[in-house]
């Protein structure tokens, strides 16, 4: 799982996700990528989840790329406890992610493969997501 080696300040405000996606929207690394269609927060086992489907099903084949890291904690208070007496521990770590958001990405297999992959890892997460491709963005970019 992954989780932060040290931050600054064990506990932070829930905060809002509101806009889109403007840094880490394109695919970066890979040629095929799972780009997020809403707002969220994705655990980190929810991640390390996705991370397994995609491996699992390219047999190890191929390269696979996590754009997205837990910065956030998400704290509880115990069970039965009363109002009061200061905020909870932290239980465990958040990515936020906005729409547009690239969070996965593979390459060195072929389209269909990748294409069922990262379908397979689109239900282990949160969000709606769509499959994007490398070339689809250059695409675009030169049309403007």
């Amino acid at each position: 799982m992954l989780i932060p080696k040290r931050v600054k300040h064990r506990r932070q405000f829930r905060g809002r996700m509101k806009g889109e996606a403007h840094k880490g929207n394109k695919v970066a690394y890979g040629e095929y990528g799972l780009q997020a269609l809403e707002c969220g927060w994705i655990t980190s086992n929810q991640i390390e989840a996705a991370r397994v489907a995609m491996t699992r099903f390219v047999k190890r084949g191929g390269k696979v790329w996590v754009d997205i890291f837990p910065h956030k904690p998400v704290t509880k208070k115990p069970a039965e406890t009363r109002m009061g007496s200061g905020k909870g521990s932290p239980e465990y770590w958040v990515a936020v992610v906005k729409p547009g958001r690239v969070m996965f990405e593979m390459a060195g297999v072929p389209e269909d493969i990748a294409r069922e992959a990262l379908r397979l890892a689109s239900h282990k997460l949160p969000v709606k997501c769509k499959f994007v491709r490398k070339v689809d963005e250059v695409n675009a970019d030169e049309s403007k």
